[in-house]
């Protein structure tokens, strides 16, 4: 029977795996409970698992039996198993039963998708010419859950580093449903973040020449910053740079002794990412010196530029098509700002990284709440694509190995 064709089969207990997963989301990298549904439900499969030791991960290799001799490749699936600390506000029957928690990002249906994978690659395990590393990772969501694994073994589990990897990641909104895309090289941004406390002397609000005051070495900051990203780098190699949260102050005829901003950049090559980064510090501190204030400045590489692999990419492309059909997958013309620490594993082995298309029926996807929103909601009907293009994905690339 045809791999889709299976994939249907499996819907029901993919969507009862997935809102299972949904109504008690866990964060970070400590996912007992996530861990405990996700060995459950792959129990009785002809499975080699293990799970990690800095984390709650589960690895697991499913050995092909379709070449008895001779080199043995191995391919790698992966799915990230943390939500985010929102609060959820859609209103389904199996909504989040935990305060301050909720998987607003899709990372409920990735597990449930892979889970699909197992069950179909496990019952093709004679036609596998290779083996198949199903990688369940935690902490994706800014705990570099990936970066953990890759250092606990995961690309080599089954014995060799894996020959390709492959990721999908759901959206709520801006496709529609069952609508998959990829591109060839950079796919999404890398993310930094930066934490600038100013330090200047405090005072009187009437006589701020007593003072030294942070506040306007603060504001002057900001729009610099933008200034600098529009003369620093290549129109056509950008980066953004947001500062999402200031502070200063406790009253208004008070001039605080520090002020603090917060920023997110993000970059989508290696050139753009060492020169936002350089033009950030030099920002900060030539206008911390104008004003006769100093500055300390935490800046922290988070995830960097998530690069497809082009041959991997037009693969994937290519499965996708024969999966979903050619009118509902195309090649972005353009990377996502976002950022993924499936990033590391692709540092690391060629692969591609695939978005799917999951808005629900009797939304639009031009206006429907995005991934990370506490209105965020997706289509379970997509669990059986999901798994359908991950198995195909990983039983194609073993042939061609």
């Amino acid at each position: 029977m045809p791999v889709p064709d299976d994939a249907a089969g499996l819907r029901e207990e993919l969507v009862e795996l997935r809102r299972s997963l949904h109504r008690e989301p866990e964060l970070g990298l400590d996912l007992p409970r996530t861990q405990e549904k996700i060995l459950a439900a792959l129990d009785g499969l002809p499975l080699e698992i293990t799970t990690g030791k800095a984390l709650t991960s589960v690895t697991a290799v499913l050995r092909g039996e379709g070449r008895p001799g001779g080199p043995r490749p191995a391919v790698l699936l992966r799915a990230d198993m943390d939500a985010l600390p929102v609060q959820e506000e859609t209103g389904l029957d199996y909504g989040s039963r935990i305060p301050g928690r909720m998987h607003a990002c899709g990372h409920d249906l990735h597990v449930a998708g892979l889970v699909g994978a197992a069950k179909l690659l496990a019952a093709r395990r004679a036609e596998l010419p290779g083996d198949i590393v199903l990688m369940f990772q935690p902490g994706e969501e800014g705990d570099g859950g990936a970066q953990l694994m890759i250092e606990e073994g995961v690309l080599d589990a089954a014995g060799e580093r894996v020959a390709a990897a492959y990721a999908l990641h759901v959206f709520s909104t801006g496709l529609p449903r069952g609508t998959a895309f990829t591109r060839p090289g950079t796919i999404l941004s890398a993310a930094d973040e930066a934490e600038v406390t100013i330090r200047g002397r405090g005072g009187h609000g009437s006589m701020p020449h007593l003072a030294r005051d942070p506040v306007p070495a603060l504001g002057e900051m900001i729009t610099a910053l933008q200034a600098m990203v529009t003369r620093d780098l290549d129109a056509f190699d950008p980066a953004v740079v947001t500062v999402g949260s200031v502070h200063a102050g406790t009253a208004a005829n008070v001039i605080p002794e520090t002020a603090t901003l917060k920023a997110t950049i993000r970059s989508f090559s290696e050139d753009a990412h060492r020169k936002v980064r350089a033009g950030f510090e030099r920002v900060v501190h030539g206008i911390a010196a104008a004003h006769g204030v100093t500055v300390d400045l935490d800046y922290r590489e988070q995830y960097p530029v998530t690069v497809n692999t082009p041959g991997e990419a037009e693969f994937a492309l290519g499965t996708a098509r024969d999966v979903f059909g050619d009118d509902r997958v195309f090649e972005s013309p353009r990377p996502v700002a976002g950022s993924e620490d499936f990033s590391f594993v692709l540092q690391r082995v060629p692969g591609a990284f695939v978005f799917l298309g999951a808005c629900p029926p009797g939304r639009d996807p031009a206006t429907a709440p995005m991934n990370h929103s506490p209105l965020a909601a997706y289509d379970d009907a997509v669990l059986p694509g999901a798994a359908a293009l991950l198995t195909e994905l990983a039983a194609r690339r073993l042939a061609t190995a």
